[in-house]
């Protein structure tokens, strides 16, 4: 099966009031494409499942999300590193649900692996109990935490085949490997698509089962000046001597 798409025809798919899941960490090795034709795209209402609200310092990877407020709800584990969502949280626009990164991470696995929750100890005794239901298990108490799932998901990846096997690189499974499973159409966004075949078993980091839509992202040497340009506006690197991306 051909599964390479275009991102017009997935945004086909994409309407008001749904759920989706964005891959990456700060913006490192988010599907940034899809996330510009997302914020295009004018949909709105949606709940946004993603482990951080953006790139520190603004301006970039999801940020345009909330600039256009589209997003009602975030679940998230930290959303300070975006200035954007911050406004928008206190205009009292878009209510936020918190959970620790590693709750977070286990709530979206178990939404993937069809998972009744998890159990964990973490708010007992606390606010953070309220609504939930708890479990005793040898004398201790925990609270269960509910399965994540998403109608759309988009994740990033290094390069796919055109069945949706998907290889990584450096960093990149990061949040993207467990957001695979767990929504009902996972679209991947990759530097690179090849043939069936090319990519070695022993590399694939996703297998093709769990993706619907292989779509075309920024060519590597895109991809790079990119977040280069990014890092060097926001001080967080200093360009090579004579290197110039203007």
């Amino acid at each position: 099966m051909n599964k390479v798409t275009t991102l017009d025809q997935v945004m086909e798919r994409v309407h008001d009031g749904m759920t989706i899941m964005i891959g990456g960490f700060n913006g490192i090795c988010a599907p940034i494409r899809c996330i510009d034709r997302l914020a295009k795209s004018g949909v709105k209402d949606i709940t946004l499942i993603s482990v951080t609200c953006g790139y520190p310092g603004g301006g970039f990877d999801l940020a345009p999300l909330f600039v256009n407020k589209q997003i009602k709800k975030v679940i998230a584990s930290h959303i300070g590193t975006s200035p954007e969502a911050v406004k928008v949280y206190k205009s009292g626009d878009m209510e936020v649900e918190y959970f620790p990164m590693g709750i977070w991470i286990e709530k979206i696995r178990a939404g993937g692996y069809g998972l009744g929750g998890v159990v964990s100890p973490i708010g007992i005794g606390t606010m953070l109990e309220a609504g939930k239901q708890k479990v005793t298990v040898q004398g201790k108490e925990y609270l269960i935490e509910l399965p994540l799932r998403a109608d759309i998901g988009f994740i990033k990846g290094y390069r796919a085949d055109r069945m949706g096997n998907v290889q990584h690189r450096m960093v990149s499974p990061n949040t993207n490997v467990v957001m695979a499973s767990a929504a009902d159409y996972t679209v991947v966004e990759v530097n690179e698509i090849v043939d069936v075949g090319q990519i070695e078993p022993d590399r694939v980091g996703i297998p093709g089962v769990f993706i619907k839509a292989v779509v075309q992202g920024n060519a590597m040497e895109d991809h790079h000046k990119i977040y280069e340009d990014l890092w060097v506006r926001s001080g967080n690197l200093k360009r090579k001597e004579g290197a110039n991306h203007e």
